[in-house]
């Protein structure tokens, strides 16, 4: 019967709760991506409701599950699903303008995950804002600036001044993103483990 107790053991540190956490989270990022998007702006990269799955998931589930979501839906895209907001590929995405952003949602949820293990286990709703802004809107933009010039004839004062048409929309999912996790972290200690 040891052998069989054995089995059950999670390999690499990753167990069948935290695989459903991260299965949960992926399918999330591609839910948020079905009410559409708008492009706005001359840049052609479309405001979506996905960046708000990608801050949660690095605030619910911390840096490696979290992380881990955000790689597995985009894995799903990269393969040909269209997963991404209007129906894109990961593929098709990259080939275009928004292909930084979609690159940021990575580091995103790392840095928001490691910032939200820090201030746990009580949350301050402040610092938790402050780690979904910067995660959510720093480095997501930093990176879609850089794939703007990349992708695009934008310079770079208008790849810079393409992301203030985002700003309202993701301080939005900032706050959302930051009153599920407190109710998450509050209600469900341990989630996110050392």
């Amino acid at each position: 019967m040891e052998g069989v107790e054995n089995s059950r053991e999670p390999r690499a540190g990753v167990s069948a709760r935290d695989m459903a956490q991260i299965a949960v989270f992926a399918a999330l990022i591609a839910a948020l991506g079905l009410p559409g998007a708008i492009t706005v702006g001359f840049s052609g990269v479309p405001i979506t409701v996905q960046t708000l799955g990608v801050i949660l998931a690095g605030a619910v589930l911390g840096a490696r599950k979290g992380t881990a979501a955000v790689l597995v839906f985009l894995a799903l895209t990269m393969i040909g699903l269209p997963l991404l907001s209007g129906g894109r590929t990961g593929l098709t995405a990259l080939a275009g303008p928004s292909a930084g952003y979609l690159i940021g949602w990575i580091p995103a949820a790392l840095f928001i995950g490691l910032g939200t293990a820090r201030i746990l286990p009580k949350y301050p709703v402040v610092l938790g804002l402050l780690i979904n802004a910067v995660g959510g809107l720093l480095i997501i933009y930093s990176f879609g600036t850089v794939g703007l010039l990349l992708r695009t004839d934008l310079g770079v004062r208008a790849a810079v001044t393409t992301n203030f048409a985002f700003i309202p929309g993701d301080l939005l999912k900032v706050v959302v993103a930051t009153v599920v996790a407190k109710g998450v972290h509050r209600a469900y200690p341990g989630v996110i483990r050392a």
